[in-house]
């Protein structure tokens, strides 16, 4: 499938260029051009003028259940404008399928630097390195630490009995995608997986606000030294519910140095093992002073972000069997998949 025509699916220019010029003025200056680096919602880079903007929508075809609700995400990021969480500037949220096809939302684009495979090279400083870590643990307590009523997200989630419907609906999801990917293999260590994490749920956790993805990758440096978060994106499953699930998401990209290959280096990046940068122990450290809550559980929410992200993996194969996307990460996760599972088989067993 060539660009020209999955962007064609994407986006029709004209009833885009309409509507903008009805929301935002008209303007003589108007360019699209994809995002490659998602590999869930599509983003899309907008110049309107003078202003550099970013469009995000739900991928065209089938999807799961709640997953792709770009709507609920525009509704938590506006909510966060003012509070000390970094956010982008949004900007409007569009319903009418008319335009699009789909729920679409315009924010104003971050200038600075997302890192996922390698370091920035302004970076590569002992102080700045060990504060990279900092500002990601930093940035997480103040999300956990957000008055969600004051700010008007009241009701955006059920927090109680939250961890242990992540564990259901995450087993669905995989089950949903199973129907089309077992054509290729099937994966049974994820049963396996997923009857260890049902019988191990937390009773008690705190209740939060929850980003959902939160990882290195979904956060936005701003320009210049000393490393500083701009902002926080991908909120697509923020919700109301268990904090400890967004840090154990956040560990288990984190690479120590004694941890094996990642089963998806193109989402896992190593060059955190790098002794100038903290570990995992020491992030976990910091985000209980910065709480003041106790992270117990470590092997079931390490555990369950490896499950999760074996679930996305799992509905991305089906995505691209069913030819509802031309991301070329899609059909690795054959094999990626299965080594997912035998990962989080690992840290379950995992006694210390």
């Amino acid at each position: 499938m060539s660009d020209e025509t999955y962007l064609d699916r994407l986006v029709n220019e004209e009833a885009l260029r309409s509507y903008l010029e009805e929301a935002l003025g008209s303007t003589d200056e108007f360019s699209i051009q994809r995002h490659a680096e998602g590999h869930s919602n599509e983003t899309l880079f907008l110049t309107w003028g003078e202003r550099e903007l970013v469009l995000r929508r739900p991928p065209p075809g089938e999807t799961a259940d709640t997953a792709h609700d770009v709507l609920r995400e525009y509704r938590v990021m506006d909510a966060l404008q003012d509070t000390e969480v970094p956010m982008p500037t949004t900007v409007l949220a569009c319903e009418d399928h008319d335009v699009l096809g789909s729920d679409f939302y315009l924010m104003e684009r971050l200038p600075g630097d997302v890192i996922r495979g390698e370091e920035p090279e302004r970076f590569a400083d002992p102080d700045h390195r060990e504060r990279i870590g900092e500002e990601l643990v930093d940035t997480l307590a103040a999300i956990h630490g957000v008055d969600h009523e004051a700010v008007g997200l009241d009701g955006f989630g059920r927090p109680a009995g939250f961890t242990e419907r992540q564990v259901e609906r995450w087993g669905k999801q995989i089950d949903w995608a199973a129907e089309t990917t077992a054509e290729r293999r099937e994966v049974p260590e994820l049963d396996r997986v997923g009857e260890w994490l049902e019988a191990n749920v937390p009773d008690d956790y705190p209740h939060t606000l929850v980003h959902g993805d939160y990882k290195l990758d979904n956060v936005s440096f701003a320009p210049g030294t000393p490393p500083e978060i701009g902002g926080v994106l991908d909120w697509e499953l923020s919700t109301l519910g268990d904090p400890f699930t967004d840090l154990g998401w956040m560990l288990s990209f984190w690479h120590d140095a004694d941890d094996p290959e990642p089963a998806i280096p193109e989402l896992y990046p190593t060059f955190m093992a790098h002794e100038d940068y903290s570990t995992r122990e020491e992030l976990v450290a910091r985000y209980e002073d910065a709480t003041g809550y106790e992270f117990e559980h470590d092997r079931f929410y390490r555990a369950l972000a490896v499950y999760k992200m074996a679930g996305l993996g799992e509905m991305f194969l089906a995505r691209y069997m069913n030819g509802d996307s031309d991301d070329d990460l899609y059909p690795q996760m054959e094999e990626a998949v299965p080594r997912l599972a035998e990962r989080a088989l690992e840290i379950i067993e995992d006694e210390d």
